[in-house]
């Protein structure tokens, strides 16, 4: 690494954040964004085909460019890494989705706002990242060493993962709640969308802002885990930002699509687990084994799909337990009242 590569022009970098720019403006100011409601599973699932629609045609149109530019073989070879990446962040994004849920829950954020906080929670993601990703480069750029810290830092990570999976944060610990206890002014229930608001003179601070920021923290907790990750794939800084964005922006639909259903992904924690401690060990074992794009591709798409699968199997086995106990107590022979004679 002698520097930041990539194929990308300053036009497209700033064609690519306009777009993504766009997109949200007219989510936030078209498409009933300007109006609290609650998001349906329809509309969920058409925001979250769009973005992946979206990103499929990016990668197309990627290949396309680096094809008369640059070749077929590193047509092929970025756009592999682009999709790749995008797996990759979009399957350890999910994560996120449990988290996102556990904050809605613990702040009693009613359904209609949840849409409002999350989409400007992907704003302060986007400008968080593209200063995560263009000093992670940097760094790696200039000390390569640190390519092999980062893997440590997954395999602790998904170890960690592993052994507290089961267990639930107490969001009433959480250093950053505590802070806001006692150094912020808030109104004790929401007042619309607004995340402050102006009482007796005094500017207050509603609950959606300290839920914004919980989202916020989380969304950079977690960025320092996914941003390395990525890093095994690819350090083209472009291809790191765009398939990081995709996966924000369908994680967002994702969540209104399954989080009512979280419980039912019970192994798909022990997965991204998985997931990360096999990328940093890839990334420990470089300078002695080199491991295809595509097959990292097909272990993370493997891994996704077996600890779904396991999860829905399980989800199943204990829906049926309970319609048969249900079904049990429903009996007319168990129910019938004992008959003196």
């Amino acid at each position: 690494m002698n520097g930041i590569e990539t194929f990308a022009t300053l036009p497209m970098w700033a064609g690519f954040i306009g777009i993504v720019l766009v997109v949200l403006a007219l989510d936030l100011f078209v498409l009933g964004g300007k109006q609290a409601h609650r998001v349906s599973p329809r509309e969920a699932l058409a925001w979250a085909g769009a973005w992946v629609m979206l990103a499929t045609l990016f990668g197309i149109l990627q290949w396309w460019f680096l094809d008369g530019t640059a070749g077929r073989v590193d047509a092929n070879r970025k756009t592999l890494e682009f999709f790749t990446g995008y797996l990759i962040e979009l399957s350890l994004s999910v994560d996120n989705m449990f988290v996102f849920s556990m904050i809605f829950s613990y702040f009693a954020v009613p359904l209609e706002l949840q849409r409002r906080v999350l989409l400007f929670g992907v704003l302060g993601a986007i400008a968080m990242r593209i200063v995560m990703i263009l000093a992670g480069v940097w760094l790696l750029s200039k000390f390569v060493w640190l390519f092999y810290v980062f893997g440590l830092l997954l395999v602790i990570s998904g170890i960690k993962m592993l052994m507290f999976a089961e267990r639930s944060p107490d969001l009433s610990k959480n250093p950053l709640v505590r802070i806001m206890r006692k150094t912020i002014r808030m109104t004790q229930d929401y007042r619309g969308e607004a995340f402050f608001v102006r009482v007796n003179g005094l500017l207050y601070a509603t609950p959606m802002f300290g839920v914004l920021l919980l989202v916020e923290t989380t969304d950079l907790v977690f960025a320092v885990d996914s941003i390395p990750a990525i890093f095994a794939i690819t350090t083209d800084p472009f291809i790191v930002f765009t398939s990081n964005i995709f996966a924000i922006m369908g994680l967002r639909a994702l969540y209104f699509l399954l989080a009512s259903m979280a419980e039912r992904f019970h192994y798909l924690k022990y997965g991204l687990a998985i997931i990360l401690v096999a990328i940093g060990m890839k990334m420990l074992a470089a300078p002695w084994v080199h491991v295809p794009v595509l097959w990292s591709l097909g272990m993370v798409g493997i891994i996704l799909l077996v600890s779904i699968g396991a999860s829905l199997s399980l989800s199943r086995r204990t829906i049926a337990r309970g319609a048969g106990k249900t079904a049990r107590v429903q009996d007319p022979k168990d129910t019938e009242p004992v008959r003196r004679p």
